[in-house]
């Protein structure tokens, strides 16, 4: 289990500073055929995406609750950009191909409520897909 993956730094991360004009092509241009090169010849296969699909609004105001230093500087626009990507790869399905199921939680409810969307599909996020289908 891991909080971000290969698939969402390229497809997220990186795919928004070059869109934004923050990342020169020949950089993408790199960091793409290095992306396609391990999907290629490593093992990085994801059983599961948790999408925990919340509003841009309500990550800014969590953002500025949890009140880091490092997170201060942080735009709304940013915030913005990176949503839809998020829903344009896993929800649309039409910016790049997903490359597992995804299990999408509405995740703009307080953390009483997001343990329990936890607790109910807890059995289906730690069990390998694969797993799942042969049971």
């Amino acid at each position: 289990m891991m909080e971000r993956s290969i698939h969402s730094a390229k497809y997220i991360f990186v795919e928004n500073l070059y869109r934004s004009g923050k990342m020169p092509e020949v950089d993408y241009v790199v960091l793409t055929e290095w992306f396609e090169w391990i999907i290629k010849n490593l093992s990085v296969s994801v059983d599961l995406i948790v999408y925990l699909q919340t509003s841009p609004e309500r990550c800014y105001e969590r953002l500025k609750r949890r009140c880091r230093e490092e997170e201060k500087v942080i735009p709304m626009e940013y915030l913005e950009a990176i949503h839809l990507l998020y829903e344009e790869w896993l929800i649309k399905k039409s910016l790049f191909k997903v490359p597992s199921p995804v299990l999408v939680l509405q995740a703009d409810h307080d953390l009483q409520d997001m343990l329990e969307m936890y607790e109910e599909n807890q059995d289906r996020i730690l069990t390998p897909y694969n797993v799942q289908h042969c049971l």
